[in-house]
């Protein structure tokens, strides 16, 4: 009676336990296999997760902010000149029926200095505005120090700084007797702005009230920004008419903006970028895939005689492939895993560090280990199917 042996199945046991005894013994070479797919993974979801941390913080930003803000600055004739804002512009504007707040500044043409001593080509790119006296609370700012002017500092030779302004010329708080060159004449510092994110033309101007820019800056009185807050239901509505009211007799010439619909789309803008980004994670994980076939080809060469055994104890073609095959798959599952919690851990620390909401998408930890797992079936494959074809007479000669 002739008894016929069926070669034995591998359970996921004996295959995880014979798929890891080449990194468990050859561990700094598989570690630095690893690495190379552990940084492209790593790159890729920490780009997706702060790509999606910082819209959302953005976004959280706007809704604190509103979106409910419009702005009407001078447009241009057909020979490019500038066309002038009528002075009663923001008051006709406040007689629109949902209209809840109006502001308004107006630039004039002075240079503002720390003292007269500095060139006169150094401006900092600052700009001298004068401003309404509720300003802060519609564009949603506050004073970060001193105070924002009033009916009375208005009429005088007094300044607000704007959060950028006030870097350039070296002021971080509002000090006794601080002044700085303004026009020709020196202006006491009484307060500094926050950041206003819907506004970013206001963080690099000196602000100063109508009468003052009047008085002493030779202002001219007519408004260069209105700044209007409405019933958020109405908000287009307003926007359709605000032209023809700011500016009755040229409403072609009055610009009308929606300053949240701008940062909307420079977010969509930065996420455009991301695909360099992406780009370079996939060359870093490409470059770890390289890695992982070399080592699996060395892998071969060096465990000849270990195959050569196996195969003589009765080890299949298929149960080699099969080892080798794991092997370069758990060696880049590893390096999948650490490089998704390493993204991670940078997408929580950035994003902390910013006060966004923490946001990994799905798509970026699951396409991280998902490609890592390609990557390393496909540099495997090879090196797996060519030590199933060594002959065990040849692998033990080796021995």
């Amino acid at each position: 009676m002739t008894v016929t042996y069926r070669p034995g199945h591998l359970g996921l046991v004996d295959l995880a336990r014979t798929g890891s005894v080449g990194l468990r013994t050859r561990r700094m070479r598989a570690a630095l296999s690893a690495l190379g797919i552990a940084i492209g993974v790593a790159s890729i979801v920490a780009v997706l997760g702060l790509s999606a941390s910082s819209q959302a913080g953005l976004l959280a930003e706007i809704d604190r902010l509103g979106t409910n803000m419009l702005t009407v600055t001078p447009g241009r004739d057909i020979q490019g000149n500038e066309v002038k804002l009528p002075k009663a512009a923001p008051g006709m504007i406040s007689r629109i029926g949902p209209v809840q707040q109006v502001e308004n500044t107006g630039a004039t043409k002075a240079r503002v200095y720390r003292s007269p001593l500095v060139p006169a080509l150094n401006t900092n790119g600052l700009k001298v505005q004068a401003t309404s006296l509720n300003l802060p609370a519609t564009v949603r700012t506050t004073v970060a120090h001193g105070a924002f002017l009033n009916k009375a500092t208005a009429t005088q030779p007094t300044a607000v700084l704007g959060y950028d302004a006030a870097k350039r010329l070296g002021i971080d708080r509002v000090r006794t007797g601080q002044r700085i060159w303004l026009g020709s004449q020196w202006f006491y510092v009484i307060g500094i702005l926050d950041k206003a994110v819907l506004a970013p033309e206001i963080d690099a101007s000196v602000l100063v009230g109508y009468p003052a820019a009047e008085r002493y800056l030779n202002y001219d009185g007519h408004p260069t920004t209105i700044y209007v807050r409405s019933q958020t239901e109405y908000v287009n509505d307003v926007h359709s008419v605000l032209a023809r009211t700011a500016n009755p007799e040229n409403p072609a010439n009055a610009t009308v903006s929606n300053p949240s619909v701008a940062l909307v789309a420079r977010a969509a803008a930065e996420s455009a970028l991301n695909g360099l980004f992406l780009g370079l994670g996939a060359v870093a994980l490409l470059v770890g895939g390289v890695g992982v076939a070399n080592t699996m080809v060395i892998s071969v060469l060096e465990r000849r005689s270990e195959i050569g055994l196996r195969r003589a104890l009765g080890a299949t073609r298929g149960h080699i492939r099969t080892q080798f095959f794991s092997e370069a798959v758990l060696l880049a599952g590893i390096g999948g895993a650490v490089g998704v919690l390493c993204g991670v851990a940078a997408t929580v620390v950035y994003a902390s560090v910013k006060g966004w909401t923490v946001v990994v998408p799905p798509e970026a930890w699951i396409g991280g280990v998902g490609s890592a797992l390609a990557i390393g079936a496909i540099a495997g494959l090879l090196p797996a199917i060519r030590a199933a074809r060594m002959q065990p007479t040849e692998a033990l000669r080796t021995v």
